[in-house]
């Protein structure tokens, strides 16, 4: 059996502990030269930019609606809540995530105020996913310490489904926060004084969907939920690729999101749904820039990356791939990747580490491999 099929992914196992001895667990991560005085203009928050997406985002939603609403009871009503279901998930769980960083607005209640609109409507309470995504951004993908890696090696098809689309875990996580309950690993990762936060909004978004349910029998009909809180699930289908494309296929344990991140050219409408995430190695590189100074960020640094996947159906196709070939081949790496890794130096040296995961030394001099990825 190999070293990847014998690890424990989860961040509260032995794995942690051995990533913090290899200096893996809050180590300085490379980043591509950016001149400071441009650093300083793509950081720079705006409200406006934010203002005008969101507006769109609401009259998107808002006219797809009543257009699934025109069509209830026939035919036509699958492609247009389909439609629906598209505008409101993968723009709500992108943007739940951005304004979760905090960067889009420069006034910061109104990041705050569409953080949590934007877990409301994906079924969520917000505290949860920015504490998980502080480590993510801290640990990215690094075995036994990110708490957001999609799908272990060996990969489980059924369990990385299961992983976005499954109604009943999610209603049953909210109900355990509501109760002030949560799993070991959040404990790890969110502050004693910010725990009652988490439970206050999982108790308020049940109660908002409580009296959602209470008025669909009221009224006899599911068209309420099927406009509030379903197309978390119905809409999906293109959240998962677009998901599954940030990281999988690529290198663990190594910081460098060059190695660990997927980058990729797309069309303006999956970009604005999707708030520019595809430029996913350049947001994790440098995650103080907005999500609309991101196309000028890549063009800053894309001669100190890999190119990018030409197409979203290409980085689609891409993973896909890699997953198939990793469930017989664990340390299998998309080529693309793996052929940047090699030009610069780094695929030995994360080869090798990888062999010491299973046997690490904790003497381990953290500070010599820092010194060896921030070199060039």
């Amino acid at each position: 059996m190999s070293t990847a099929e014998k690890r424990d992914y989860s961040i509260v196992g032995l794995e942690r502990e051995k990533a913090i001895n290899r200096g893996l667990a809050s180590a300085v991560w490379y980043q591509s030269p950016v001149p400071r005085q441009r650093l300083k203009e793509l950081t720079k928050r705006r409200n406006w930019p934010a203002f005008r997406d969101t507006l769109l985002w609401f009259a998107l939603l808002g006219a797809s609606g009543y257009v699934a609403w025109l069509s209830w009871g026939t035919w036509w009503s699958i492609l247009a809540f389909a439609v629906y279901g598209t505008v409101y998930a993968v723009p709500a769980s992108s943007k739940w995530h951005e304004f979760g960083h905090g960067t889009p607005f420069r006034t910061p209640w109104l990041n705050e105020v569409m953080a949590q609109f934007c877990a409301f409507l994906v079924l969520s309470p917000a505290s949860t996913f920015r504490w998980t995504h502080v480590r993510h951004h801290t640990d990215t993908i690094i075995v036994g310490s990110d708490p957001e890696i999609v799908a272990p090696r060996p990969p489980h098809w059924g369990r990385l489904l299961m992983r976005y689309f499954n109604p009943t875990a999610t209603v049953r996580k909210l109900f355990s926060y509501a109760s002030g309950r949560m799993s070991e690993e959040l404990k790890t990762l969110i502050p004693e004084g910010e725990r009652n936060k988490l439970f206050w909004e999982a108790r308020i978004i049940i109660g908002i969907y409580g009296c959602l349910i209470a008025l669909s029998f009221y009224w006899g009909t599911v068209a309420p939920l099927m406009f509030i809180g379903l197309p978390t699930f119905y809409g999906v289908w293109l959240e998962y690729p677009l998901n599954w494309t940030q990281h999988l296929g690529l290198y663990e344990d190594t910081p460098d999101h060059r190695l660990c991140t997927r980058t990729f050219k797309t069309n303006a409408i999956i970009r604005f749904l999707y708030t520019n995430m595809n430029y996913h190695v350049e947001h994790h590189m440098f995650p103080m820039v907005p999500y609309y100074n991101l196309p000028a960020l890549h063009e800053e640094i894309k001669g100190d990356c890999p190119e990018p996947a030409p197409s979203f159906r290409a980085a689609v196709l891409e993973t896909i791939a890699a997953l198939r070939k990793q469930r017989h081949d664990p340390n299998y790496i998309v080529p693309r990747i793996r052929s940047f890794a090699e030009r610069v130096g780094r695929a030995a040296m994360i080869d090798s580490m990888a062999l010491e995961a299973v046997d690490v030394n904790p003497a381990y001099d953290r500070d010599d491999m820092r010194e060896t990825y921030n070199g060039q």
